[in-house]
């Protein structure tokens, strides 16, 4: 039996042979497959289907840069220095946890402090590994006196639906605003009902994110009533996290409520999209014959695709329902998005598929 000598444990040396190239496209390949999958999940709705399919293929590659080992380093190393974006931030945190390479997490967690994109690469590494994997880091990090490696922790405890217990309740109340928003939000994920008033003293947070993840959760726990108003301004305010918010506010209040709303969004050119979006959110399919019209107004058709896909998941198997080809779409499209339009649904090919399946 071979034993590795310490020489060829060290970063960078292969313990057996292994083709540079070969090693190079794992590493961009796994870079550009994790930065494709975050994308594809902010879409709207995301297409699970698809994404698995990513999933598959950057799996792949990673089980070829375990299979190099330490190897795989000068790669990798190369590829951030090359392009320091989200995917390769997400591998050179990967590889330092799969490796146990403290000194390379510890360069990775300040990369991560340094991006501009809430470190997203870096905690999507984080999510995913194993939770027994990162547990000795995220209880060191939870803890520390450093805000960023509280973020990290309580980050990596959304990713993996952890309950870090009794310092929950003094998390929510941390006095760094990006850890209370994670926290506040974590709190609403465990259903944490013991912290309810902690989240209803968060409705007055200074903070934006924080206001809005304690409405979120409070709403998570039944207590939409108070988190009404919090959700709406969120949604109508068309920000990063405004469909979350209209999905929550869908949720918070009764139905007849919500639909007095959404009318009110409908007045206005400025939400009227909200209120498109939003029906889809409501569960009722009998609205597809009015989505359709909606579909016919380049300001809306985005917004009845979305809503359509999330009462309809079943027509993503039709391709052809949607298109990017202005020539497909009509010159009014072409006209309102410059000729580079969106993928948006085919009003008429919708109503014949809605006329095919029996709707």
């Amino acid at each position: 039996m071979l034993t590795a000598t310490q020489d060829e444990r060290s970063e960078g040396t292969p313990l057996r042979p292994v083709v540079t190239h070969v090693i190079r496209q794992h590493a961009e390949q796994a870079a550009f497959f994790w930065a494709q999958r975050d994308t594809l999940l902010m879409a709207d709705p995301p297409d699970l289907p698809v994404i698995a399919g990513v999933d598959g293929r950057l799996e792949a590659n990673l089980d070829g840069l375990r299979i190099a080992g330490p190897a795989a380093w000068p790669f990798v190393v190369a590829a951030y220095e090359d392009f320091a974006e989200k995917g390769e931030l997400f591998l050179y945190t990967w590889l330092a946890i799969e490796q146990s390479n403290g000194r390379r997490l510890a360069e990775a967690v300040e990369f991560g402090r340094q991006s501009g994109d809430e470190a997203r690469g870096l905690i999507g590494a984080l999510a995913w590994h194993k939770p027994q994997t990162i547990a000795a880091e995220v209880r060191d990090w939870i803890g520390a006196h450093d805000a960023f490696k509280r973020f990290l922790g309580v980050s990596a405890c959304l990713g993996h639906g952890v309950d870090p217990k009794q310092m929950l309740a003094r998390l929510v109340r941390d006095p760094d605003a990006r850890v209370r928003a994670g926290s506040l939000r974590l709190a609403g994920e465990l259903r944490r009902a013991d912290l309810a008033d902690e989240l209803k003293a968060a409705l007055d947070d200074s903070d934006e994110k924080a206001r809005f993840w304690a409405a979120w959760a409070l709403t998570e726990l039944g207590s939409g009533d108070l988190a009404s108003g919090e959700l709406r301004k969120v949604a109508v305010g068309g920000g990063p996290d405004a469909l979350t918010a209209l999905r929550a506010a869908v949720k918070a209040a009764p139905d007849k409520d919500v639909r007095a709303w959404m009318g009110e969004l409908l007045k206005s050119a400025q939400t009227a999209s909200l209120a498109v979006r939003g029906a889809g959110m409501l569960g009722d399919r009998t609205v597809l014959h009015w989505l359709v019209h909606q579909m016919r107004q380049p300001a809306l058709a985005v917004a009845a695709g979305a809503a359509f896909q999330d009462l309809f998941p079943e027509a993503r198997k039709d391709d052809t329902l949607f298109s990017v080809e202005p020539e497909v779409l009509g010159e009014a499209f072409a006209l309102y998005f410059d000729d580079m339009p969106p993928s948006l649904p085919i009003a008429s090919r919708i109503k014949d598929w809605a006329k095919g399946s029996g709707l």
